[in-house]
């Protein structure tokens, strides 16, 4: 673990006689002066120091030339030292939490809340994408018509995200999840009656339940910026979207098995009910912010506190039902970067998510368990990919990376990682390679995870929410493009390749536009000037 001290002529510790380092670990000094290094140049004052101890030494080292004597006792350890915390008191520097203290805290434990919404969120998404195979052979649907089926979905998403996101930022992400997962579990429980009413009906039912889900996205963002500092909101987002792309492998590999005992309704049944379930825990074990959580330590309310910066401050105009600033959020090129770049987002997944199984199916001729085995496998490799460039983003910031090239990075492996892999996808000729091709575009494009998603909460935490909804709908409106546009796209050419390499196409195109006009600085939204 790294302890800072500041080192330079003069420190500004409320108690002279012993200052602390990082983590409130005391330092009993006989005077201050004995740490200060006035022969010294500046450039190695500055420099790295080794505090050490053992064997009766007890004095901390410059380089491991000049020694400065402490009194008292100094743990058995060996840490490094910088001077990255000069002239803060010790209240305003905080010890960072081992990976035990992280992984048992609350914060994480409402994260993980937050991964499971998402995993039934899927679900619920995803069914539709396997049960559409039999449904269109039983009535007759076409290929464009079973696209507009599944986009019936996508109609509702379009209506709720900026109504949700307003929503959001105003009454909190526990309360508007709580809504959303009731109505989308209901509408997935009463999908089997809809669609033994009517074509109508279950169009209605499956738009209710895009309606419901829109607001799952920006309530996990809203979460994790109250929650989390922001040195940790990289693995928090990592562990959210997580259980989003566990969802999609979840639904596709248990519905064909749940068809199978059930007929073809028996997964909207049971995913339904389950969310009923987290339901009930989720209201009685969560709160919208730490400062409310019945359970919450005193120490890790207080570390989130401390590290808490601008993204958690409430935006008044929201508390007085103000309408949000939609002409100034829109008149800055950072908010066009990550529009733009969840727009691309939406179209892939859903263009994948929807079709894959009936690409398996149709190219490679294996049948419906096969096809949503194939298509599943890439979703694990999202899940898992996920949190490793969690933990790599936020692992680049602190060791000093800024975070407009730290989201660069992340969504440039996230948008060209997939463009590439899903060129050689219209090169395979047998569903295993395919699904290997699929695998590492789908996980590849978890990194941007990491870029245009958790970027929201940077260039405006204010409007993270609405900014979050304006993003979605755009995206909402891609998707269903791309998800129609599939169906009548193959009807018309007769070949699923086309338009694979349309997308991957896109992708590289998204890239460079966010690279170009994205930051990871707050940008100010008061002005209308570009």
């Amino acid at each position: 673990m790294c302890y800072s001290l500041s080192l330079q002529p003069s420190i500004d510790y409320r108690n002279r006689k012993t200052p602390k380092i990082h983590g409130d670990r005391a330092v009993l000094t006989s005077s201050l002066p004995t740490l200060r290094f006035p022969s010294l140049p500046e450039r190695d004052r500055r420099k790295k120091l080794l505090l050490c101890s053992g064997g009766g030494v007890g004095s901390l080292k410059f380089d491991g030339n000049t020694p400065v004597e402490l009194c008292g006792i100094i743990p058995r350890h060996r840490f490094r030292v910088s001077c990255s915390d000069a002239r803060r008191t010790p209240a305003e520097v905080t010890a960072q939490p081992d990976f035990s203290e992280f992984i048992t805290s609350e914060r994480v434990k409402v994260v993980a809340m937050l991964a499971l919404a998402l995993a039934l969120c899927n679900a619920d998404r995803v069914v539709m994408s396997v049960a559409i195979v039999p449904l269109s052979l039983s009535r007759g649907w076409s290929k464009s018509f079973s696209g507009i089926v599944q986009s019936s979905f996508l109609w509702g998403y379009l209506i709720s995200p900026i109504a949700g996101g307003t929503l959001v930022d105003r009454y909190g992400g526990k309360v508007v999840m709580a809504w959303g997962v009731a109505l989308w579990s209901l509408a997935t429980f009463l999908t089997p009656w809809a669609a033994d009413t009517s074509l109508w009906a279950l169009l209605a039912a499956r738009a209710m339940v895009g309606v419901a889900e829109g607001v799952a996205l920006p309530c996990m963002n809203n979460m994790v910026a109250r929650w989390f500092p922001p040195t940790e909101r990289s693995r928090a987002v990592g562990i959210a979207m997580a259980g989003f792309q566990l969802g999609n492998v979840v639904g596709l590999m248990l519905s064909p098995i749940l068809m199978s005992q059930g007929g073809i309704y028996g997964p909207f049944v049971i995913f339904g009910l389950s969310g009923f379930l987290w339901l009930l825990v989720w209201l009685s074990a969560t709160s919208s912010v730490p400062d409310r959580h019945p359970q919450i330590t005193k120490s890790e309310l207080e570390y989130i506190k401390q590290k808490q910066q601008t993204s958690t401050r409430v935006n008044k105009q929201y508390i007085t039902g103000g309408i949000p600033p939609f002409g100034r959020l829109l008149s800055k090129m950072p908010t066009w970067a990550v529009i733009v770049a969840n727009s691309m987002h939406s179209w892939g997944f859903f263009v994948i998510l929807s079709w894959m199984p009936i690409y398996f199916n149709t190219v490679y001729h294996v049948n419906l368990k096969q096809a949503a085995w194939f298509s599943a496998v890439p979703w694990s490799m999202m899940a898992f990919t996920g949190y490793l460039a969690g933990f790599w983003s936020d692992l680049l910031i602190r060791r000093g990376t800024s975070i407009t090239l730290t989201r660069k990075i992340m969504q440039s492996i996230g948008f060209i990682g997939p463009g590439i892999a899903l060129i050689g996808l219209t090169t395979a000729k047998q569903p295993l390679v395919a699904s290997a091709w699929l695998s590492l575009a789908v996980g590849l494009k978890s990194f941007s995870h990491l870029g245009f998603l958790i970027n929201l909460q940077e260039i405006a935490p204010e409007y993270s929410g609405v900014l979050h909804g304006m993003c979605l709908t755009a995206g909402t409106l891609a998707a269903i493009v791309g998800t129609v546009g599939a169906g009548f796209f193959v009807e018309l050419l007769g070949s699923f390749q086309g338009f694979i390499l349309l997308t991957a196409i896109l992708y590289l195109l998204s890239a460079l536009f966010y690279n170009i006009y994205a930051t990871g600085e707050r940008v100010d939204f008061d002005t209308t000037a570009a």
